[in-house]
């Protein structure tokens, strides 16, 4: 989970000011928490207490508003009565790394992450997305093997995951459906060395800067262990008091190094 906030954290300075390098300072002095780590957060804290993803995304979205949601969710978010909106953006994806963490079984995996997006992101592929995101981070701690986590996804969801990073950086643009951000976050953790690399290589993409490390990130934690100690130092500093609360109870549960 703490991968998946720092991604966030790391790729916030490079959203709007995308490059298309690896090359990059780690964290920039405009590096902040976005909309994604308070919603990956949110569910965090939902496993953690009652289950119910969506009283959880309403209580911390309200909490933070300015926090760069699209402007469907935040539509949604300040809705009397909020129903699901049939979105396929990749903010059901970015969410989703704590429920990979967390379950035990590809079917409960499965299952939690649609029930985590389906409550805003009921088009099928905003479901789609926020299984793939949690069943990679599921893969990468339970089976440890590239390979799997590869055939695993491509077979279950139909994404294209025999491309490189080199391969999809020089014509790929700011996208924030889950479609086109999903399948080559995990390319850029499938393709890394290390959890550094895979954000990096996730950044470099040039598009959807903080979603996109954010996912790769969090399934790169999964895979390669406990987040860089300095990375780790540098979170735990930008969290507010709240959202530290409950990642430190999260990791502490489900054995994450904070």
């Amino acid at each position: 989970m703490i991968g998946a906030i720092a991604g966030d954290i790391i790729g916030s300075a490079y959203e709007f000011h995308r490059i298309k390098s690896k090359k990059f300072r780690l964290f920039h002095p405009e590096s902040r928490f976005t909309d994604d780590t308070i919603l990956t957060v949110a569910v965090a804290h939902a496993i953690l207490t009652d289950g119910n993803y969506r009283k959880a995304v309403l209580a911390f979205g309200r909490r933070y508003p300015e926090a760069g949601y699209g402007g469907h969710f935040r539509i949604w978010l300040h809705s009397p009565r909020p129903k699901p909106y049939n979105s396929c953006g990749n903010g059901s994806a970015m969410r989703a790394s704590p429920v990979g963490f967390a379950f035990g079984t590809v079917d409960d995996v499965l299952r939690e992450a649609a029930r985590s997006a389906r409550f805003t992101h009921n088009h099928p592929e905003g479901i789609k997305g926020a299984q793939a995101a949690a069943l990679a981070v599921f893969l990468a701690r339970t089976a440890r093997d590239k390979d799997i986590i590869r055939s695993e996804i491509a077979s279950r969801f139909g994404y294209d995951l025999n491309r490189t990073v080199r391969g999809i950086r020089p014509s790929y643009g700011f996208d924030e459906t889950c479609q086109l951000t999903v399948p080559e976050a995990i390319v850029s953790f499938l393709e890394s060395t290390s959890y550094e690399d895979a954000v990096r290589n996730a950044v470099s993409l040039g598009g959807d800067s903080d979603t996109l490390a954010c996912i790769a990130g969090g399934i790169a934690e999964a895979f390669y262990g406990a987040v860089p100690a300095k990375i780790r130092a540098r979170v735990r500093g930008l969290l507010t008091p709240d959202l530290l609360d409950v990642t430190e109870r999260f990791c502490a549960r489900y054995g994450l190094a904070f």
